[in-house]
């Protein structure tokens, strides 16, 4: 009787705890950026997940993903990462995501037990893309002569200041398709009979809201994170963010290196528009 009129209390050691639930954030493109601008990676993220998983007594693992992909090894390593440590630990991951689980963000969504979103969010985008500019009758109409010299006559397939090859063209196709049968098993054995509508829909690279990606099995319900986690652990439950180390100095220019701050700014620069043109081809 004690014991219950101390557990009403609002503090001390008898005051009964809910379940604890480990939260990581996996936001950003997935691969190196640029100096300024680290993506995901394996290296970044292991440490997080190791520490998510450690805890004691909690009831499962939450991943939150905002990403609109990038590395597929990336992607792949670090998904593979989540399920290890889940399977070594034996707790359930639960993932939730943000405004865009796409291309290699949803991989990443995919080490999930269970995938919830948002009804605006935008899911799926099962592919692989390649993007290069052709340059060569830009630099002929300026009297640049190109100088190159290989040994191996396919050394340099896809130069963007040549004219396309054709067996440029087809040897990347050929990667791009492993690439993808690779993206497609995964998804396959992650998602299995959940999965709804005619593969070649479903991994053509095409992304859909919440909902969509609800009717086609992407995705296991609509819903946050809060709501979610409270709806299935009670309302006692515990939400304990990892955070990772905040390296301010990482930020700027000069970092005890030889190369000067123009060079470090133009990486940043080259980085920022190439993480741009992830998030942009989801119209955000």
């Amino acid at each position: 009787m004690i014991h219950s009129l101390l557990s009403k209390l609002p503090f001390g050691p008898w005051r009964e705890r809910g379940p604890l639930v480990s939260v990581v954030r996996l936001s950003g493109a997935i691969g190196q950026i640029g100096p300024f601008r680290p993506g995901l990676s394996l290296e970044g993220v292991a440490p997080l997940l190791e520490r998510a998983f450690a805890r004691k007594d909690q009831a499962a693992v939450a991943l939150v993903v905002n990403s609109p992909g990038g590395s597929p090894v990336q992607s792949a390593l670090i998904a593979k990462r989540v399920r290890d440590l889940a399977e070594e630990k034996k707790l359930p991951v639960i993932a939730f995501c943000e405004d865009v689980a796409a291309s290699g963000g949803y991989w990443l969504a995919c080490a999930a037990d269970e995938i919830f979103a948002d009804e605006s969010s935008i899911v799926g985008s099962i592919g692989v893309v390649y993007s290069s500019f052709g340059l060569h009758d830009f630099i002929e109409r300026h009297g640049i002569e190109r100088r190159l010299h290989t040994a191996g006559d396919k050394k340099v397939l896809l130069d963007p200041f040549s004219p396309e090859r054709e067996d440029g063209v087809a040897h990347l196709k050929a990667i791009q398709a492993e690439i993808h049968e690779s993206f497609k098993a995964m998804v396959r054995a992650r998602r299995g009979d959940k999965l709804k509508g005619p593969e070649e829909e479903l991994f053509s690279g095409a992304f859909w809201a919440g909902r969509r990606a609800l009717e086609f099995g992407l995705i296991d319900g609509i819903g946050d994170v809060r709501g979610v986690l409270r709806s299935r652990f009670g309302e006692k439950v515990r939400l304990h963010v990892v955070h990772g180390p905040r390296l301010w100095w990482k930020r700027f220019p000069f970092r005890g290196q030889a190369r000067p701050w123009a060079a470090e700014l133009a990486d940043a620069a080259l980085g920022a528009v190439e993480e741009r043109a992830l998030w942009a081809r989801f119209g955000l």
